[in-house]
């Protein structure tokens, strides 16, 4: 497996700022269990090479500093977010109750083939929230793009659809979406009026902003009216 994301830098950076020096952080990961030169740790803050994913948990611990600034980045990927928990991938397989060997497939194909019942494991071992969910198992184009389907149409047909992607009551649903079809209709309400109006560009220039920051918005604004009973599926 390749080495995962590491910025030199901020490793760097969390040692000064609790004060260790490089022997010091090699002696804290040996008390960890981690036994590894001090010529290793220097190697990491040059970038001459990046520590595995052992050597990462060990170090953030040394480091007393989060895994996601060690990688210096917002977790996204299955993989981040796993590395960003502190699960090596067998670990997590198993706390899903996954084959390691599917597991470590989906990670590295980035295709995900989990049951329900271990999608929803994984979003409880990762804590992730719905709509991260979803992105992670790569299905949140498809909740966009129904989502707009919905509220450009007949959003009654997207009802059944939606709440078995998202696992969510087919009331509450159908709930969500006449509201969105609502807010979308009120846009190119006041859209239409300004410009029958004759109203300079600017302001027509303005509503179609707001719109198009309320459609960037759309899967954050559907799952908070579903509320908690969202739980995207697989």
């Amino acid at each position: 497996m390749s080495h995962p994301p590491f910025s030199p830098d901020q490793a760097r950076a969390a040692r000064l700022r609790i004060g260790l020096t490089p022997d010091q952080v090699a002696a804290a990961m040996s008390q960890l269990g981690l036994h590894r030169p001090v010529e290793a740790v220097l190697a990491w803050e040059s970038g001459a090479v990046a520590p595995s994913e052992a050597e990462l948990f060990a170090l953030a611990d040394a480091l007393w500093c989060p895994i996601p600034t060690l990688m210096a980045l917002r977790p996204r990927s299955l993989r981040e977010h796993r590395l960003a928990r502190r699960f090596s991938a067998e670990r997590l397989a198993l706390r899903i109750g996954m084959d390691p060997h599917d597991y470590a497939r989906a990670e590295n194909d980035h295709r995900w083939s989990g049951t329900d019942r271990q999608t929803l494991l994984l979003a409880d071992a990762l804590d992730l929230e719905p709509e991260e969910l979803l992105r992670v198992i790569g299905r949140a184009g498809e909740l966009d793009g129904l989502l707009r389907q919905a509220v450009e149409g007949r959003w009654k047909q997207h009802t059944v659809p939606l709440a078995r992607l998202v696992d969510a009551p087919e009331r509450r649903v159908a709930q969500a979406l006449r509201t969105l079809h609502q807010e979308y209709a009120h846009f190119n309400e006041r859209y239409m009026g300004h410009l029958v109006a004759r109203s300079d560009h600017a302001r027509l220039r303005e509503i179609a902003t707001e719109r198009a920051g309320w459609l960037h918005a759309l899967s954050d604004r559907f799952l908070h009216l579903v509320g908690d009973d969202a739980r995207p599926s697989r």
